[in-house]
């Protein structure tokens, strides 16, 4: 057990012939006795600031280790999106590539229709033209006959009277 400033203090040496002076030997445990308190002091105040540094220490530690956990779940959370919107974009792609093919399919298929619709157009329009070109032909043909040479005149005599 540490000596206290009062075990100094309370001291007492056996006396001998031709010993140390007491005055002289009190002035100095005197002066022990202040510098001990002062060391004492000095170390009471030095605990206190370690327990305050490890309080802070152990604070910022902890914060340490909760920073660390957060950017570790940070990070996992990061993956887990970048993992997620990778594979949600692979499926937009496969869904948008099979709409362009159902697209361009359809559209081959219309292509197709328009392209055997207006074959159809021309033949009918062949046919139609060709129709129309003979009846046309009959009619000049019954025009240019005699017969109706003939209604005309008669025609024309028929007002004059």
């Amino acid at each position: 057990m540490p000596l206290t400033p009062l075990d100094i203090h309370n001291k007492e040496f056996s006396r001998r012939l031709r010993g140390y002076d007491e005055d002289e030997v009190n002035e100095f445990l005197d002066q022990v006795i202040k510098d001990y308190e002062i060391v004492i002091r000095e170390n009471k105040e030095m605990h206190n600031q370690l327990l305050t540094i490890q309080e802070r220490l152990d604070h910022f530690v902890n914060i340490e280790e909760s920073l660390s956990k957060t950017i570790i779940v940070a990070q996992e959370a990061a993956d887990d999106v970048k993992s997620n919107s990778k594979k949600e974009s692979q499926l937009i792609i496969k869904e948008a590539e099979k709409n362009a093919d159902r697209i361009i399919n359809e559209a081959l298929s219309k292509s197709r229709r328009v392209a055997i619709d207006t074959e159809e157009l021309r033949k009918q329009a062949s046919i139609y033209r060709t129709r129309f070109r003979t009846l046309l032909e009959a009619q000049l043909e019954l025009l240019s006959q005699d017969d109706w040479n003939a209604l005309e005149s008669r025609e024309v005599s028929e007002n004059s009277l």
